[in-house]
């Protein structure tokens, strides 16, 4: 099985409600979908979000690494050759990791179908389903608390609450939230960078003191301010997770030996794609340090991607896998299934995913074109 062809198109699915985080708004997601097609006529696929606010990734950056470095690279390569073929996406072209997390999702759907398994028995199957937690954005407070009572209905047992744009407000949402949810929904706090390390401190330890459990507190500090990391994470009692300080396996070493998170959130789009994500488990695991799995504002295709290394690897014990459930519609068929806060593995070969939209349509006009000929 060698791949032939490589493809680019775009996704468009409307929100329930806008995304808010001290970084954003979002109302629509809206990212490249890619299509890597073998000469057997199986074909894999991948997704990446325009996050440039993060990756500093743009529609445009990521169709050009795609289609004029990625994909010449390893054009004609066999499938069977996953790790020459990652070698290759990952030297062709420096940094664009939400387009090489795209062909790399892509390519390891191929590898695991040319196996007959789904990936995440191909990953190391450690689980076929698991929890995830459901995003509440950042808004005022009684809206956030409705919010947050709605999510509870539908059945989310773990919320994931943005803050970080007003530090000292920040304390009132949570203790306004803790007080409606009860003390049984776990509570995830996301500040996007949004804080300075005193003020972290500060905001943090006057919750515990409070006696608000908080299960984590994300990314505090700004990404490149290691030592404010470091300080918050040795003055409270609460976990602290770095997302936006980790995109490489260099990052991860760097702040566990420093001690500058108790845990790590992987997302593929930072890491590249499930190649690299595979050394951080790796890194993590050996440290003792236990990883959690996120997405950007993805839809159902790089979200299960994510959702199959989560399964397979152990080390890997939180998720934050909601994009979908933030989707209004699915255009998708096939995957695994999205059933309130349980994602439960398909067990077809690959991903799962077996028809996106906008290659469906492009291949419809290629045959009508075809006839016409004929």
């Amino acid at each position: 099985m060698k791949i032939a062809k490589i493809d680019v198109a775009e996704v468009n699915i409307p929100l329930v409600t806008p995304f808010k985080t001290a970084l954003r708004t979002v109302e629509t997601v809206n990212d490249i979908v890619v299509r890597v097609s073998a000469d057997t006529g199986e074909a894999g696929y991948g997704e990446a979000p325009p996050t440039a606010v993060i990756t500093g990734d743009t529609k445009g950056s990521i169709r050009c690494a795609v289609e004029e470095f990625i994909a010449p690279s390893i054009k004609g390569m066999d499938i069977e050759n996953l790790d020459g073929i990652m070698r290759k996406l990952h030297s062709c072209i420096l940094k664009n990791t939400s387009a090489k997390a795209a062909v790399d999702m892509a390519v390891y759907d191929l590898f695991a179908k040319s196996c007959g398994k789904p990936l995440y028995k191909v990953l190391g199957g450690s689980r076929c389903e698991f929890e995830t937690d459901l995003t509440i954005s950042v808004n005022e407070i009684d809206e956030m608390v409705s919010d947050s009572l709605k999510a509870v209905e539908q059945g989310f047992r773990i919320l994931k609450i943005k803050v970080g744009k007003e530090s000292l407000k920040d304390i009132e949402r949570i203790r306004a939230i803790r007080g409606a949810v009860g003390p049984d929904v776990k509570l995830r706090i996301d500040a996007n960078q949004g804080w300075t390390a005193k003020d972290a401190v500060r905001i943090i330890r006057t919750l515990e003191d409070m006696g608000i459990e908080m299960d984590l507190v994300e990314q505090p500090v700004s990404a490149h301010d290691f030592a404010g990391m470091q300080y918050v994470t040795s003055q409270v009692n609460t976990k602290i997770l770095a997302d936006e300080s980790v995109f490489s396996p260099e990052d991860a070493i760097r702040l566990i030996e420093g001690r500058a998170a108790d845990l790590i959130n992987i997302k593929l789009m930072k890491t590249g794609g499930i190649y690299e994500a595979l050394k951080i488990c790796a890194i993590a695991e050996s440290f003792g340090v236990e990883c959690m799995i996120g997405c950007m504002l993805e839809s159902k295709i790089a979200v299960s991607a994510a959702a199959h290394l989560a399964a397979g690897k152990s080390v890997i014990t939180r998720a934050d896998l909601d994009g979908p459930s933030l989707c209004r519609i699915d255009p998708y068929t096939g995957g695994p299934l999205y059933e309130g806060s349980r994602i439960i593995m398909n067990e077809t070969p690959g991903i799962g995913i077996t028809a996106v939209p906008g290659f469906e349509e492009r291949q419809s006009a290629a045959e009508k074109s075809e006839s016409g000929r004929s």
